[in-house]
């Protein structure tokens, strides 16, 4: 099948590779018709080669048909329509009863101390290969799939996959309260979606972003947009009578404008040995901080900071002292994607679509675009917000 692999720093490819086959009583095989690239996929575009092998097979937000099941799979059937959480999870276990599944012990990859197995990622979260392909192995398929009607586009469901729980949760996770405020740092798909579901849930929704385009699209949905100047905390607090908002979601993480210093630090350790690069970065590793200090400061005292944005530096400097002053709270975490599910899918199937999901895909393509998509993707070059292939 043809998959798109990682071939080295901001070098992807499509190439041949081996049809995924059923290596477990418990999988199932899907074939994928629609498979989106994610924030996420730029931080192994540009950051995680330490982690990563030649030909590592990407993607974590797909959708497709089942195609194959195990002998010991009950729940599903050839021709269902699935979308596959990005996250793999048992369902079973003390996390996923507790609605932890991002941190299911059944898949936790305990070699590098990490959560729960994601697909198409690094070494750190088990290195299973991902969906950006033709067809994907699906492990512990009883559990790890949301079942979707036929009749509405895969765009309607796709995003089920990954940005519009993750949205959910790092709104749900930022408390604020009935006709609050929340600030939401950076207008890319999660910031997108985080916006719109503060607004859905009647809150005043202010957003930062530098880039026009995606400003312009949060505007379409009742989001007060700024762009990313000097000043812009003292706006955002200004508007919040002067004290901060009730609560902010970041949305961008580790790769944040700003901080240069973090920014060379980050290149220099990608040329080391890999094996010296992934000591530096599990144990020195450091973020550029600019959004979550952002985010700090425009909170209101006794407000929540709630990071969606992936962050991974385990060097990380953070002004302690004002967050204890402020009396401040913070959530933060991968996604427990099938936690929010039953939430989610009434709305993404509301005729009315009140988050949107069908005004966020900028570009689709082939697969065999891909590589092209990445580059364009991170240098949010021709209005570029949200790519979905089809295989």
């Amino acid at each position: 099948m043809k998959a798109l692999t990682w071939q080295g720093k901001r070098n992807v490819s499509v190439e041949e590779v081996p049809d995924p086959t059923i290596l477990e009583p418990t999988d199932a095989i899907v074939k994928i018709t629609s498979s989106a690239i994610c924030g996420s996929d730029l931080h192994l575009y540009e950051l995680f080669g330490p982690f990563l092998d030649k030909g590592d097979v990407l993607g974590h937000e797909p959708m497709g048909v089942v195609v194959e099941v195990g002998s010991a799979v009950t729940t599903l059937s050839v021709g269902d329509r699935v979308v596959v959480p990005f996250n793999i999870s048992c369902g079973h276990c003390f996390m996923c009863l507790r609605g932890l599944q991002s941190q299911c012990e059944t898949t936790q990859v305990r070699e590098y101390n990490s959560g729960a197995s994601l697909f198409g990622f690094t070494k750190l979260y088990g290195q299973v290969p991902g969906g950006q392909a033709e067809y994907l192995r699906v492990p512990l398929a009883d559990y790890n799939h949301i079942r979707v009607g036929e009749d509405l586009p895969d765009d309607r469901y796709l995003f089920l996959s990954d940005i519009v729980p993750t949205a959910w949760q790092g709104v749900q996770y930022a408390n604020v309260p009935d006709g609050g405020t929340l600030a939401v740092m950076g207008l890319g798909p999660v910031g997108q979606f985080a916006s719109r579901i503060g607004v859905h849930l009647g809150y005043r929704v202010l957003a930062v972003d530098p880039v026009a385009e995606r400003r312009a699209m949060a505007e379409r949905h009742g989001v007060q947009t700024f762009d990313l100047t000097d000043t812009v905390v003292d706006e955002l607090r200004d508007l919040s009578e002067g004290r901060g908002v009730d609560g902010v979601v970041d949305a961008v993480g580790m790769e944040a404008h700003g901080n240069p210093g973090a920014t060379f630090a980050q290149s220099a350790i990608g040329l080391l040995p890999d094996a010296l690069a992934q000591k530096l970065m599990d144990t020195a590793g450091l973020d550029r901080l600019a959004a979550v200090h952002a985010s700090i400061d425009v909170v209101r005292r006794g407000g929540t900071v709630s990071l969606s944005g992936v962050y991974a530096g385990d060097a990380d400097v953070l002004p302690m002292k004002t967050m204890f002053d402020k009396q401040l709270s913070m959530r933060m975490g991968q996604c427990n994607v099938k936690r929010w599910i039953d939430d989610l899918l009434p709305l993404v199937e509301d005729p009315a679509d009140p988050l949107g999901v069908m005004d966020l895909v900028t570009h689709h393509a082939p697969l065999e675009d891909a590589p092209a998509l990445y580059e364009m993707f991170q240098k949010k070059e021709d209005g570029c917000i949200k790519v979905v292939l089809r295989p």
